[in-house]
């Protein structure tokens, strides 16, 4: 493995949240770039709508730390960001959960609107996918779709239910709306990616091995 650029990845310290002066050499916060520290708090101008969603987001965090669950959090911040027409981009697979999270929202008085991944049915051929990828279905995924049917209606906050990799990464893409993620997609660990992490040492040692078979 080639020499690697030290990060916040590699630090075991995490002091930048305590604040009390002992950092690594290799710390971003003591080695700072200042202009791109100064470009960033620019986005934080008084007045600003990053500004805004900041302390809207620091506001949940305090308030529903270890109380409320994520579906909870989405309501709060939606609210206190005083949007009211909410987006869903779901897997066709994670429909009955996305009817259920828009009827939650419904009873909270938003507008919901939701479009599936398989929507506008445009073949997996017709993009130029590699013709085994129709073994799980023949028409593709169109994130991009998705994003644009719901910039149409104009949401003011889009919700991912269960979009596959890359296919969620087109769809942050193209949304004109903010994106937060409900559901991260991962069917062999019911949509929950981290218990790979978790079991990083044990069960999914292998994920820490060089597997050429893997990709």
């Amino acid at each position: 493995m080639s020499d690697k650029k030290m990060s916040c990845i590699d630090c075991a310290v995490g002091n930048c949240n305590k604040m009390d002066g002992k950092y690594p050499d290799f710390c971003l916060t003591t080695n700072m770039n200042e202009k791109v520290l100064a470009e960033a708090m620019a986005c934080y101008a008084e007045g600003s709508d990053d500004r805004k969603m900041s302390q809207v987001s620091a506001s949940v965090e305090h308030d529903g730390y270890m109380k409320w669950c994520r579906v909870e959090e989405i309501i709060v911040f939606a609210r206190r960001m005083g949007y009211k027409k909410l987006g869903i981009a779901t897997c066709v697979g994670l429909l009955n959960e996305s009817r259920k999270l828009a009827q939650i929202l419904r009873a909270h008085d938003f507008e919901v609107y939701g479009v599936a991944c398989k929507c506008g049915t445009q073949t997996k051929d017709d993009m130029g996918c590699n013709e085994n990828c129709n073994e799980l279905g023949v028409n593709i995924c169109n994130p991009v779709l998705q994003a644009k049917l719901l910039n149409e209606e104009k949401t003011d906050f889009n919700i991912v239910m269960g979009l596959c990799v890359g296919h969620d990464s087109l769809f942050f893409k193209h949304a004109d709306a903010p994106v937060t993620t409900l559901v991260a997609k991962d069917r062999v660990l019911a949509h929950n990616p981290a218990a790979a992490l978790y079991q990083a040492d044990f069960y999914y040692k292998r994920l820490k091995e060089d597997q050429v078979d893997l990709f």
